[in-house]
């Protein structure tokens, strides 16, 4: 074989690689259909989902999303960006993301358990929506979570002794929601004061500053002590 017809064989070759290869073409890039599965549950009013599309096959491109060095994606910024709809499982399926921020929009339905599966999400912000249900006890699986802030919703149901297991947990807010029964006040736990869980009416116990049904009620607190008024000469 002449050497000019071996080049243009090695071209189509390398061209046949670069089309069929998963990061270039969007149906088998895990991250592009995860991406666009949210977009097409979602009613974007302000078309910031304008660049998610899937023949727009680097995801790190996109608007809104940051990627490591590897072209993985690792952080979703959407808050205040006028969203609604419902989560998509497909998000399970974003296995390097480090930050899911969908604070301040309008998101509803039930929070999806395939979360638990982003062991390495350092922060979840989903405060101020309108998601209801359950706190997947999955979210006791994000052992590199250090942020958790679900206020503002209308969760429901009890908070998952999960959560106390994840050591990393620095800041919590599951204020203002229908949650219900005792707050967990071991593990991680220990460190958080009754503002982590405010203004749930059915929650109880020391977390929550109100008994629970049938336990003893609480101790009062020792008073000040209060500094003697010196005596005037």
């Amino acid at each position: 074989m002449a050497k000019a017809e071996q080049q243009v064989v090695l071209s189509r070759i390398l061209l046949l690689l670069l089309v069929f290869h998963p990061q270039v073409n969007g149906l088998s890039n895990t991250e592009v259909d995860a991406l666009y599965s949210l977009k097409s549950n979602l009613i974007d009013p302000d078309n910031v989902l304008q660049t998610w599309e899937p023949d727009n096959v680097n995801p790190c491109k996109w608007f809104h999303v940051t990627c490591n060095n590897e072209n993985s994606v690792i952080r979703i910024d959407l808050g205040h960006a006028s969203l609604s709809g419902h989560l998509v499982p497909q998000l399970g399926q974003l296995s390097n993301l480090q930050y899911l921020e969908l604070f301040g929009n309008n998101f509803s339905g039930v929070i999806p358990g395939v979360l638990g599966n982003l062991t390495n999400l350092v922060s979840l912000d989903l405060y101020s929506n309108n998601f209801n249900g359950a706190i997947p006890d999955s979210l006791g699986n994000l052992s590199k979570l250090r942020f958790l802030r679900l206020n503002n919703n209308s969760l429901s149901g009890s908070i998952p002794y999960s959560l106390t297991y994840i050591t990393s947990l620095q800041v919590l807010d599951l204020s203002n929601n229908n949650l219900s029964g005792e707050v967990p006040s071991s593990g991680s736990f220990a460190q958080f004061t009754p503002n982590s869980f405010a203004n749930n009416p059915l929650l109880c116990g020391t977390l929550a500053a109100k008994p629970c049904p049938g336990a003893p009620a609480f101790s009062p607190l020792p008073p000040y002590a209060v500094a003697p008024t010196p005596m005037s000469s």
